[in-house]
């Protein structure tokens, strides 16, 4: 009975444009729990043990949200399914990490030393290369940079045909970006096997983004910007990095920044500018900036 629920909560998802990939699995293993305990409707106390066990806090409150999603779906249709209550386990004190803002020259090494990475042919160490490029003068996702085919560089930009929830968009990109990418495919023309995939190795298809994530870490660490245990620079800062800089080149002018903060949530492909405003808090200078105009408006007006 309870696999049946999960299928139609999995298909529902799936119809908004949601992968919904890691959910479906975590749902099911909770499909399989309530199996084993012969339960046809959905309690909190079911909710509680599944969910307890998880090997850290963290995946603990992870469960509880995925099968209160699918209590209020099926408490909907039946009463008797029993929803638990929001912070069951109280307030969630996960937060998102702090952004690592890498320096123009950071990057730079980084592609450098890219080039060096070793490969059974001479395309992997360009495609990471590249790639990373890409990523810096994008903020393109790693999923959506790894999605691209090669008719996906249009003379308009480039089409992002696999964003997240399904969203497509155009990107357009600077001239340089394309010259890099062109230059990029010229090489990629030498291997035989390739397939669609824009980034290839010598297989002929993307490599995965686990992948890239080892090679990207094992790169910082070696040019010291990362200890084998402490924090340092992650694949996705490229990313913050990108969305940053690109807010702080509005300079001081607060209705600048705000107008710039609806084109940039359409660029990064965010689902609502909630997203985007993310960027204001995790940026120091421009806090500064809002704080300090703030700071005039109110004066002002009480003077």
């Amino acid at each position: 009975m309870m696999h049946s629920h999960v299928d139609r909560f999995v298909q529902l998802n799936r119809a908004l444009g949601k992968k919904f990939a890691a959910q479906e699995t975590s749902l099911r293993s909770f499909a399989d729990f309530a199996a084993d305990r012969s339960a046809s409707h959905v309690t909190t106390t079911l909710i509680l043990e599944w969910a307890g066990g998880a090997s850290t806090p963290g995946a603990v409150q992870i469960r509880v949200d995925q099968a209160r999603a699918l209590a209020v779906f099926l408490h909907a249709e039946d009463a008797h399914h029993e929803i638990p209550p929001l912070n069951l386990l109280g307030r969630s004190r996960r937060r998102r990490p702090a952004p690592y803002i890498m320096a123009q020259d950071q990057i730079s090494r980084i592609m450098r030393e890219a080039l060096l990475v070793p490969g059974l042919t001479p395309i992997s160490p360009l495609t990471y290369h590249n790639l990373i490029g890409l990523l810096a003068s994008t903020g393109l996702r790693i999923s959506e940079a790894l999605s691209l085919r090669c008719d996906d560089l249009t003379e308009d930009g480039l089409m992002i045909r696999k964003g997240k929830f399904g969203k497509s968009r155009l990107v357009p990109i600077h001239a340089s970006t394309r010259a890099a990418l062109e230059r990029y495919l010229e090489a990629r023309n030498g291997v035989g096997n390739a397939g669609d995939d824009l980034f290839v190795l010598g297989h002929g298809r993307a490599p995965t983004a686990t992948r890239v994530h080892v090679v990207f870490v094992r790169i910082v660490r070696k040019l010291g910007y990362r200890t084998p245990t402490g924090p340092g620079p992650r694949l996705h800062d490229l990313r913050h990095t990108f969305a940053m800089r690109s807010l702080e080149a509005c300079g001081n002018d607060l209705q600048s920044v705000l107008r710039h903060m609806k084109a940039l949530s359409t660029y990064l492909g965010h689902v609502d500018i909630a997203s985007t405003y993310w960027y204001l808090e995790a940026t120091p200078v421009l806090l500064k900036m809002i704080a300090s105009t703030a700071e005039e408006t109110w004066i002002g007006g009480a003077a």
